[in-house]
């Protein structure tokens, strides 16, 4: 059974601030966080802080050559994590987020190497499910969005079914109950000219080329 006080039932739609809170303060001093995504259960640290960051590597086993994806509270977030904001990326992010697409961008030297992997990118996106959009917001910094299970295997939409290896090293799991499931975010390289579609998941391909008024590629 989980330890009663590193598992807490959370509203999915109203969650209690002091919850919320209380888990913003665990973010702060590098630890782990279990949160309700949009599809699935995510792993949330700080995501500026490589020690926390290799933390959610070893609980999932992450090759250290995959980058991980953030989350932000707002798009006026983004200019000191990126090297530019492309046009394209705004037109994007004006329509689509909060939501379901991940934005990659040209990575600020200043984020740890760690969290890019060295690939100098990093995938962003402003959440759209409540829990998650409080989580961030009392975190008051970006967190990792990275799914919570190993590495290879799929990802976790009952919290009943989350790996006890996680949940034990974890220092909370905020519960919300079953999650929806669903393909994840939508992957968009927007260093690429014309951006680059890397994975299609619940936002259509051509819903983004039609917001840019540009042919679906391929």
């Amino acid at each position: 059974m989980p330890d009663p006080g590193k598992w807490v039932r959370v509203d999915p739609d109203h969650p209690d601030p002091k919850i919320i809170q209380s888990a913003g303060k665990i973010i702060h001093s590098q630890g782990v966080v279990i949160f309700p995504a949009q599809y699935l259960y995510g792993l949330a640290v700080d995501a500026l802080n490589p020690e926390a960051i290799q933390k959610i590597f070893d609980l999932k086993q992450r090759p250290s050559s995959k980058p991980i994806l953030i989350l932000v509270r707002n798009q006026e977030e983004i200019s000191g994590l990126v090297r530019s904001v492309p046009r394209a990326a705004k037109i994007l992010m004006d329509r689509f987020w909060p939501g379901s697409l991940t934005l990659v961008f040209e990575a600020s030297p200043s984020l740890p190497r760690i969290l890019t992997a060295g690939t100098g990118k990093i995938g962003i996106r402003i959440p759209a499910r409540p829990v998650a959009q409080a989580l961030v917001k009392a975190a008051g910094r970006p967190i990792t969005g990275t799914s919570a299970n190993p590495s290879g295997e799929p990802g976790c939409t009952d919290p009943g079914r989350l790996p006890e290896s996680m949940i034990r090293d974890a220092d909370l799991t905020l519960d919300a109950g079953p999650l929806q499931g669903g393909s994840g975010s939508t992957v968009l390289d927007v260093t690429a000219d014309p951006p680059a579609l890397l994975r299609e998941g619940a936002l259509p391909g051509r819903d983004i080329f039609n917001a840019l008024k540009m042919p679906l590629p391929g």
